[in-house]
């Protein structure tokens, strides 16, 4: 399965060849590094495992930065493991975009925008209480959470308030609009999770694969 780290950053609009207005977000999706090839034979699996945008030798870790220097690669701050990756590549081999192409159908992985404590209402959509006829301050509360019982119980996984956002999401099958090879950027049409800045990954859609396309 093919796939990319990358990082979000933002959204804009483009035209295509007919004149359509496609609302995409922007990816820069590489270089990615590859740093380890597993195989069947030597780890029990198949998988490749590649690294995005530099870093500093005194920032990474020493254990990491011996795993790096092992397979002769340089330091970088994120790492991603893909098993059974289609593209023949070695260690030090460079991917970018240029694996995906127009049309192709994607999955995007990332970390949404933390939203901090939020209430009932915006976390979990309530539609909260009566605004009249004697309701005395519950609009936003959620109202009994008991069971009628003594001593009262909550059940497990009662929604409530809390933190909200800050979760690993996966939007699948989003469609590459353009492939920018010369500036390592993908426009894919729709949201990926995340803000500005954040790192993505970028991976082959598993519902929708290039293999089944041909």
């Amino acid at each position: 399965m093919l796939g990319l780290l990358g990082k979000k950053l933002g959204q804009t609009r483009v035209y295509d060849e007919k004149g359509v207005c496609h609302h995409v977000t922007v990816v820069l999706a590489g270089p990615n590094r590859v740093l380890q090839c597993k195989t069947q034979e030597s780890d029990g699996y198949n998988s490749v495992q590649l690294g995005f945008d530099d870093q500093k030798d005194q920032r990474v870790t020493k254990p990491l930065i011996g795993h790096i220097k092992k397979h002769k690669g340089e330091s970088v701050k994120r790492i991603r493991e893909f098993r059974d990756f289609t593209l023949a590549v070695k260690p030090g081999d460079v991917i970018g975009p240029a694996i995906f192409a127009k049309g192709d159908f994607i999955d995007a992985i990332g970390i949404t925008k933390g939203r901090g404590f939020e209430g009932v209402m915006k976390r979990h959509n309530f539609r909260g209480g009566d605004a009249s006829h004697g309701s005395k301050g519950w609009r936003r509360r959620p109202g009994a959470i008991g069971q009628r019982l003594f001593p009262g119980t909550v059940m497990r996984g009662m929604r409530m308030p809390g933190h909200m956002g800050q979760v690993q999401r996966t939007v699948q099958n989003l469609v590459v609009i353009q492939v920018r090879e010369s500036e390592n950027i993908l426009l894919i049409k729709g949201a990926v999770p995340g803000a500005k800045g954040d790192y993505v990954v970028i991976r082959e859609s598993k519902k929708n694969p290039k293999a089944a396309a041909k």
